[in-house]
């Protein structure tokens, strides 16, 4: 009974996947018709990519480097882990090194992304302020963002080091700096990128549209801090229903392991613990997706 429950919990977790990837691709539909629009009648560069082309973005947003120089090191231990847990726990041990291993690695390097992101957008205000000063001393639009580059701190330094190499090979401000909002997938860069982009095309008063993005993501900051402080309660308590079933799970192992391991080697107690996991798994990707959206 245990193996089709395996079996109907990854059935599950790949429709969960499915679905999300179905989603996310709604999503981007209209917001490439709008950037297609925006850039009619502009050279398009040739993108080459491969088949690790995805993994090579997440980690370069994460700020770990290309992990392609060490991927074949990585999959031989994987595979040899794998190996090592079917020969010491069976199917189950193998199960379990097979898809432990990524899931750990997608969080932490998600986790890694999201706390950089979040570093970034704050010192880009300062960023934008020195730009601002070196535009009013009579310096050209990317002159001033160049210099605000090499006078920022990192993570903010070494992430828009992609569009000082980008201008550097003859990239236009505007499109380097697209580019560069495409890889993090954050609105207050793809604005700053939308508005170096109409300025490239329309002209306009530079100084005067990077005032107005900094106290726009200044009030965002501000209005983003002021709804974690109200949904502290909300957050609190989805972490406690959590934590509370394998604190529960823990708890018995440590004070009564015979109850648990009686359960284990029992047909119908291996049904009840696999959907308990499953369960919990669900419930968990719910709560996350919940505080995701607030």
């Amino acid at each position: 009974m245990l193996k089709p429950a395996l079996l109907i919990l990854v059935c599950l977790i790949l429709l969960g996947l499915s679905l999300r990837l179905l989603f996310n691709g709604l999503r981007q539909t209209g917001n490439e018709r709008i950037l297609g629009r925006l850039s009619q009648g502009q050279p398009q560069r040739v993108v080459h990519k491969s088949s690790w082309t995805g993994l090579e973005r997440a980690f370069l947003r994460a700020g770990l480097g290309r992990p392609t120089e060490r991927l074949g090191q990585w999959l031989v231990f994987w595979i040899l882990g794998v190996l090592l847990g079917f020969a010491l726990g069976g199917w189950i041990g193998a199960l379990l090194l097979l898809l432990v291993p990524p899931a750990a690695v997608r969080l932490f390097v998600s986790w890694r992304y999201q706390r950089r992101l979040s570093r970034m957008i704050e010192q880009l205000p300062m960023l934008l302020d020195h730009a601002v000063r070196s535009l009013k001393s009579g310096r050209t639009l990317a002159d001033a963002v160049l210099g605000a580059i090499d006078a920022a701190e990192d993570p903010l330094k070494n992430a828009m080091g992609r569009i000082q190499r980008n201008m550097h090979l003859g990239v236009s401000l505007a499109d380097a700096a697209s580019d560069f909002a495409e890889l993090y997938e954050k609105d207050e860069l793809r604005l700053l990128a939308l508005g170096l982009k109409v300025n490239h095309r329309y002209g306009g008063n530079a100084s005067e549209l990077l005032e107005n993005l900094i106290k726009m993501i200044r009030e965002r900051e501000q209005a983003a801090r002021q709804l974690k402080a109200m949904t502290g309660e909300t957050r609190i308590t989805a972490a406690v229903l959590a934590l509370l079933p394998v604190s529960v799970a823990g708890y018995f192992l440590l004070t009564n392991p015979i109850y648990l391991l009686s359960m284990w080697h029992d047909s119908s107690g291996q049904t009840m613990l696999a959907s308990a996991f499953g369960f919990q798994v669900i419930g968990c990707l719910a709560l996350w997706r919940m505080l995701r959206s607030l």
